[in-house]
């Protein structure tokens, strides 16, 4: 598949977090386009992951490690001298962040300074594409969607860690690694922040597509705790296509080095009850059932992202609508127990790069 300009080939791509549903996706993608991928995760969640079951342990170099391990991480560099970082790993989930803060903070915070210096004291790592998320926002659940510049924030524990997070990204990037400077250390690093992504093998708790094939398979209603909240959805294959569009421009230009949102268009910014409601009608069967509960942990009712300027900057745009992204969705759920699940991916990255053009 000639994506990318070919830019890819040949070259070495540590992924972090390659085990999980993002991290597999982009590791397939990068494996497609001729990267030599370097996975460093810890194991898979479930063993039907999309990590599992498209086998991709046979098809990069697979390292189980902890990002908080500097040491580990350290001679995972020293080794591979990758030459650019996906670094995806990370505690992901808001509930779960109420139950235990200090791991979020430690995983989320320590574990992505750790990937940047490592990057730091590695001379022939060039790229850093650090991966946070909208929720990094100190979100005032406004009407309009929030621009890189806005405030970081977080009310809850991972939320928070985020927002710190990026706040770290910014410091090293003006303190070691200023595109001004770019001369003497020849290193890029931006961070990026994507919607709600929804696609095939994502089996983590508390996520709605999840939750709602569980239910599913299980022959039970699927229960909503949150009906009316608005989230911006979009399938993972389009924040995706983002990262890779700019791990190339940062390659070539210094002055990509910033914070980039990548989210979907207005009309894919919908509730959760339509997106369950949606998933339904493509997988085929199914009912609803609510039950919100006044007194749950908080979570965020409205968040929107701007995406401005990675549209104009960058020539980016979200490719996929609302329906095409959870029909692909259910398509890889109704499959992925009777297919090759590495072909299934593949021809959804085909199909996701022929629906909207090439890149």
């Amino acid at each position: 598949m000639e994506l990318y300009n070919d830019f890819y080939r040949g070259k070495t791509i540590l992924v972090t977090g390659h085990t999980g549903f993002k991290g597999s996706w982009l590791s397939i993608w990068l494996k497609d386009l001729g990267a030599e991928v370097i996975g460093y995760a810890l194991d898979p969640y479930t063993v039907k992951d999309n990590f599992v079951l498209s086998d991709l342990k046979e098809k990069i170099t697979d390292i189980r490690g902890d990002i908080r391990d500097i040491k580990k991480l350290s001679a995972v560099f020293e080794k591979y001298k990758p030459d650019m970082v996906f670094h995806l790993a990370a505690q992901p989930l808001v509930r779960l962040s109420y139950e235990i803060p200090v791991e979020t903070y430690e995983v989320n915070l320590m574990g992505t300074i750790n990937i940047l210096e490592c990057i730091r004291n590695t001379e022939k790592t060039k790229v850093g594409v650090m991966i946070t998320t909208d929720k990094c926002y100190e979100n005032m659940e406004q009407m309009w969607g929030y621009r890189e510049n806005d405030p970081m924030g977080g009310y809850d524990p991972y939320s928070s860690s985020k927002g710190a997070c990026e706040i770290a990204i910014s410091s090293w990037r003006r303190s070691f690694f200023n595109p001004e400077d770019y001369k003497n250390h020849g290193k890029s690093i931006a961070s990026v922040r994507a919607g709600n992504v929804i696609g095939g093998g994502d089996w983590t708790l508390d996520r709605i597509v999840p939750d709602c094939i569980r239910a599913l398979e299980n022959g039970r209603p699927i229960e909503l705790r949150n009906p009316q909240a608005v989230r911006p959805w979009e399938h993972v294959l389009e924040p995706l296509s983002g990262y890779l569009l700019l791990g190339e421009k940062l390659w070539k230009n210094p002055l990509y080095a910033e914070g980039w949102n990548f989210g979907p268009e207005l009309d894919s910014i919908v509730n959760v009850g339509l997106i369950a409601e949606k998933l339904l009608k493509f997988y085929g069967k199914g009912t609803v059932k609510d039950i919100s509960d006044q007194n749950a942990l908080h979570e965020a009712n409205l968040l929107l992202l701007d995406i401005s300027k990675s549209r104009f900057k960058l020539g980016w745009k979200p490719r996929l609508t609302i329906e095409k992204a959870l029909e692909m969705t259910a398509e890889w759920y109704k499959n992925y127990n009777k297919k090759n699940v590495y072909k299934l991916c593949l021809n959804q990255i085909k199909e996701f790069v022929e629906y909207g053009g090439k890149i």
